[in-house]
């Protein structure tokens, strides 16, 4: 890779991050098994205390890659894992790429709805389901079906004495079963692909080249669409992670998966550079302070990539039940903004370093991160990590470059950065300009090169570290009792960054009932996208082409403004 811009910020790297790296010469399953060669014996993966090797981790990953094989799963073929995080995800992504099949992660959380509209735009026929989400991919209509559902029962991957507590007749048993397993006909159960003789090592292998993956993402437009990930883009964002953080040690590294594996920061930051890392890593289908707690008791984390809110409620939970949280040596902050009333309670109870970064789902996705040192600006994102080039350019003509220090449109470029979304050649071309991808957001540059996020050219809402178009939102609401139009704002949140604010148009004689449009969108959206407050107004700001204008209602609503926006 050639380094053709002046690059300001690599005289702020913090000591031991080289400015460029070699980049990945394999696949991602190459990772893996490098890690099980190097340290056999060591634990891969921790689950409500049952331990997993390398060894045997990628013993489970030759044979469901057999498996998929055997059922017709064939290089370049979508195959869709909609799971929580637990290892049986882990060995299905990884038996996947084994193939040189296309991983497309889901959240399980998403209604039907949500889930069928990816379907729809992936068309997988094999799909590895949490048994909790059987049902839901059963229903889909004749022209989304899938062939065939491999059924994961996540609680096989537990410890039996904890299996056991789970079959006892005791209330807090049974709503812990019931939220984690149910009972599904019609599929082929996870543990018969385990059974599988191995692949053959022989057998053949994709190219760094290949497509890895298609991580939905609400994209710089706003609609939904997935973005294509080659193995180099992910291999590289994990060996860029790995040099910037030098005191992490291959081998010896402990890392806490809070973060979900279907989200894209989650991906990278736990399922790859963990282990790239040859990491401990410690798996939670979902966060819980006192579980997260029960687990530091026994071997804290050294790494933990997570949000403000997680980092917030550990801390505060940690002080109550007087658990030390020393020896988490690194955070890393990412997908909402990082206020120093978080770090520095953060940093005096751990003694490491908490640091905020920077990415987006098209760049698989880290691009910056603060320096892991006393170095580090509060309030900006960072600096671009190795072999990462960025300019800042005026947002009307992306050809031209602003002055230093002045705001402008973030571009980008780098071995992370994606070609294109799937299927979708018109969208993939308007993302870039001359080869650089346009990251929709406005930023500024300071001389020592650190980032400041300013604004966002696109609309997107970020919530709980989830992107929310709010075009699916209006979209979905439009259908609500008594609503006649509606616009979908983002508003601040100390919380959660933004939270959801809906500001919509009754139809004639009709009176708000914030409750009842709220459960109408609960039944079409996950939880994290349901407005969070609904405000009545007699009608919406627009251009004079008729189009809503979402950045004035924010700032109405933000100023107090109901009833007319105008």
């Amino acid at each position: 890779m050639t380094i053709d811009t002046p690059r300001p910020w690599l005289s702020s790297y913090a000591p031991g991050v080289p400015h460029d790296i070699e980049l990945p010469a394999g696949s991602l399953y190459d990772i893996v098994e490098q890690s099980a060669k190097d340290f056999p014996e060591n634990v891969a993966l921790e689950f409500f205390g049952a331990e997993t090797t390398y060894a045997a981790l990628a013993d489970q990953i030759a044979r469901v890659a057999e498996g998929l094989r055997r059922i017709g799963v064939q290089k370049g073929d979508p195959v869709a894992i909609v799971m929580p995080n637990a290892p049986q995800h882990i060995v299905a992504f990884y038996a996947i790429e084994r193939l040189g099949g296309i991983v497309v992660e889901h959240n399980p959380l998403y209604t039907p709805r949500e889930l069928r509209h990816q379907f729809e735009d992936h068309r997988a026929k094999v799909v590895i389901a949490w048994d909790k989400v059987v049902h839901t991919i059963q229903e889909f209509p004749d022209d989304v079906a899938v062939d065939t559902i491999v059924s994961v029962d996540v609680t096989r991957a537990m410890p039996l004495a904890t299996r056991a507590m789970l079959r006892l007749p005791i209330r807090k048993a049974r709503e812990s079963r019931e939220a984690l397993t149910t009972s599904v006909s019609g599929t082929l159960p996870w543990h018969e692909l385990v059974q599988n003789e191995p692949i053959r090592s022989d057998a053949p292998r994709p190219a760094a080249s290949d497509i890895a993956l298609i991580q939905y993402t609400s994209g710089t437009t706003g609609s939904p669409k997935g973005a294509t990930l080659t193995h180099l883009n992910l291999t590289s964002n994990a060996a860029q992670s790995r040099a910037w953080t030098p005191t992490v040690t291959r081998g010896d590294a402990v890392v806490y998966a809070v973060l979900p594996m279907f989200h894209a920061y989650g991906l990278t930051l736990c399922l790859t550079f963990a282990m790239s890392m040859g990491a401990r890593l410690v798996l939670f289908p979902k966060f819980d302070p006192d579980l997260t707690l029960k687990a530091i008791r026994k071997h804290p984390p050294t790494f933990l990539p997570a949000v403000p809110p997680i980092y917030e409620r550990l801390t505060a939970a940690a002080k109550e039940q007087g658990v030390s949280l020393k020896g988490i040596q690194i955070a890393i902050s990412g997908a909402m903004p990082l206020s120093e009333k978080v770090v520095e309670p953060w940093e005096a109870e751990t003694g490491g370093y908490l640091v905020e970064g920077y990415g987006l789902s098209e760049c698989s996705p880290v691009l910056m991160a603060n320096p892991v040192a006393d170095t580090r600006v509060a309030g900006t994102v960072g600096l671009p990590l190795p072999n990462t080039e960025c300019r800042v350019v005026d947002p009307e003509n992306p050809t031209v470059d602003v002055p230093a220090g002045s705001e402008g449109e973030l571009l980008v470029r780098g071995p992370q950065v994606f070609s294109g979304y799937w299927e979708k050649p018109e969208e993939s071309a308007a993302v870039f300009v001359d080869g650089w991808f346009r990251t929709g957001d406005i930023v500024t540059i300071d001389e020592a090169g650190f980032v400041r996020i300013v604004d966002r050219i696109k609309e997107l809402i970020i919530t709980g570290g989830f992107n929310v178009a709010p075009s699916e939102v209006e979209d979905a609401l439009r259908g609500a009792p008594g609503v006649a139009d509606v616009a979908v704002v983002g508003l601040p949140n100390a919380h959660s960054g933004e939270e959801i604010v809906a500001a919509v148009v009754l139809k004639a004689g009709a009176t708000l009932d914030e409750d009842a449009i709220r459960e109408f969108a609960r039944s079409v959206l996950t939880p994290y996208k349901v407005p969070r407050r609904v405000v009545a107004v007699d009608e919406l700001p627009k251009s004079i082409i008729g189009k809503v204008l979402r950045r004035k209602v924010r700032e109405q609503l933000l100023a107090g403004g109901q009833g007319k926006l105008g």
